[in-house]
């Protein structure tokens, strides 16, 4: 009788190979550069895929402020974020973000961090760089 002669292999955090991948964002329209580089996060075009395990790469975007929107969303689209205080509510267009320091990375993170997936696996995957003192360093 024949039998399979391969096996599914299912990879753990151990035997991932994860790779750092740089994007360049210049006139890539938001949303589908987002769902693009949720996929890569996750890992999804690789064949070794496994869906409970952080097996995607590390993604650097370039070019950030460069992305568009199609239509009307430049400013039409609200985000919205709550202070944590009665009435703290506030609400921003991204033609507004775009003004602020740091306002068009916000917006990327909230489009990619939407496409993840929730719970210890999704917090997991989305990166938390950390900033440093390039100046301690001799």
């Amino acid at each position: 009788m024949n039998t399979l002669s391969y096996k599914t292999l299912s990879v753990n955090k151990e035997t991932a190979k994860k790779e750092w991948v740089v994007i360049d964002a210049t006139d890539q329209v938001v949303g589908r550069l987002a769902s693009k580089v949720a996929k890569l996060i996750r890992g999804k075009y690789k064949p070794t895929f496994t869906p409970h395990v952080d097996c995607g790469d590390n993604v650097i975007l370039i070019n950030a402020d460069k992305v568009v929107f199609t239509g009307k969303k430049e400013t039409d689209k609200v985000y919205t974020r709550y202070t944590g205080y009665p009435g703290g509510q506030r609400f921003n267009t991204p033609a507004e973000l775009r003004k602020k320091n740091g306002g068009v990375e916000k917006m990327l993170r909230h489009a990619v961090k939407g496409m993840l997936p929730k719970g210890p696996l999704g917090r997991s995957l989305a990166q938390q760089p950390k900033t440093i003192d390039i100046n301690q360093y001799k």
